[in-house]
């Protein structure tokens, strides 16, 4: 009995690249490469239309659910790679595959590529779906609006495709090629999803992330680490800054108003942020903001609190509704670990009536009153970095 021997990756978005295209489906191999490096057996091959993996013998089906987490890909069909393209080894492989699928309908889809093999598209559907009906008119019939089987045939240049099992991917662009933000990772629930659509648009991160010993616990680490062992799914190396914040936090306490306290420790943040990109190359920055969900997300408060920095913040979340946010986290596998109830520096020193619509020239006002640039330096150079890898060597940095 035959059986599917290869597994066709299907590009997407990358289709409408251009001259890019190349170069985006070279960072997709590498991607894929990475993905499946455990499955040694496997034979990784690309060409300019898909990517293909001979499977040898290995099961289809985690090999499958781990390229489904790859961004950058379309779908994935489940193929079996006929090398003698002779019409009659078309038909009676596909009568073989057929006999292995469960339905009492059938429709043959065919595309040829190759035009100069001898038979167009509509003859090669007729021969086919003729040969199944002539072996098997008692148990199956045709249907071409809504069968039980889809039995696809690609003709190209090198072999015939035959398969009837196509797989949803990731969708998106392949990690890297949008280049790197630095992006905000509080361990709530909005930052980490935040993180996997970037990812999944195919830019790469790194995180940063503000702690205030001893009013935040050290299980909030643990907590950011876990979820980037998460996203490790996603991108396979992930660097963490964790920025001591104390002292930032207890100055804003000190000069002023409560109500101006979050917006303050906001443009602290994005300062930071800020100049921790531009050290680390990473030309955007990214959040896990979402407009309106918290005083310090109103439109007003973010154009305050966006005026210490011209470098782009992206707000991936920015439109989504809460449950949205919370359906994606559950889908990644982010949300158990979001809600442990370890609290970050900004929820622990959230004051009881926050400013939700903040003036400028108050702010700066209040940032006049106390020293705050050696306090930025200051935690900057006690930066504390954390590499969280899927591989052993977790000290490495290749990003």
């Amino acid at each position: 009995m035959i059986k599917y021997d290869h597994i066709m990756v299907r590009f997407g978005e990358l289709s409408t690249k251009g001259k890019n295209k190349i170069d985006f489906i070279r960072v997709l191999f590498h991607n894929i490469q990475r993905a499946v490096k455990d499955f040694s057996a496997l034979e990784i091959k690309m060409r300019h239309d898909h990517i293909y993996i001979t499977l040898n013998d290995v099961d289809y089906k985690p090999v499958i659910e781990r390229l489904q987490d790859v961004s950058g890909i379309q779908g994935l069909s489940l193929v079996y790679k006929a090398e003698d393209r002779d019409i009659e080894n078309i038909k009676k492989v596909s009568l073989e595959l057929i006999d292995q699928e469960e339905g009492k309908t059938f429709k043959v889809k065919v595309k040829r590529t190759d035009k100069t093999y001898p038979f167009i598209s509509d003859q090669i559907t007729r021969l086919v779906a003729g040969h199944i009906l002539k072996n098997r008119g008692d148990k199956l019939s045709v249907d071409v609006h809504n069968p039980d089987i889809l039995l696809s045939i690609e003709v190209r240049e090198e072999a015939a495709y035959i398969f009837s099992h196509t797989f949803p991917g990731a969708g998106g662009y392949p990690l890297g090629v949008g280049g790197k933000s630095m992006h905000m990772l509080s361990g709530g629930i909005d930052s980490p999803v935040a993180a996997y659509l970037l990812m999944k648009r195919g830019v790469s991160i790194e995180c940063i992330h503000f702690a205030s010993p001893p009013y935040t616990q050290a299980g909030v680490i643990y907590k950011l680490e876990d979820l980037l062992k998460v996203l490790n799914k996603y991108q396979g190396k992930i660097r963490l800054h964790i920025i001591p914040f104390t002292k930032i936090q207890e100055a804003i306490y000190d000069h002023c108003p409560e109500s101006y306290c979050i917006t303050m420790m906001r443009r602290m943040m994005f300062r930071l942020a800020d100049r921790l990109a531009k050290m680390r190359k990473c030309p955007v920055i990214s959040s896990g903001e979402s407009v309106g969900q918290v005083a310090s997300q109103t439109l007003q408060s973010m154009r305050v609190i966006n005026e210490v920095t011209n470098m782009p913040i992206i707000r991936p979340c920015a439109t989504m509704d809460k449950t949205d946010i919370i359906a994606t986290s559950i889908k990644i596998g982010t949300y158990d670990i979001s809600i442990r109830p370890f609290i970050d520096c900004c929820t622990i020193f959230t004051p009881k009536s926050p400013k939700t619509a903040p003036h400028l020239d108050e702010v700066k006002k209040f940032e006049e009153e106390f020293d705050y640039e050696p306090l930025l330096k200051e935690a900057l150079s006690n930066v504390e970095v954390k590499f969280i890898s899927d591989e052993e060597d977790k000290k490495e940095d290749l990003l």
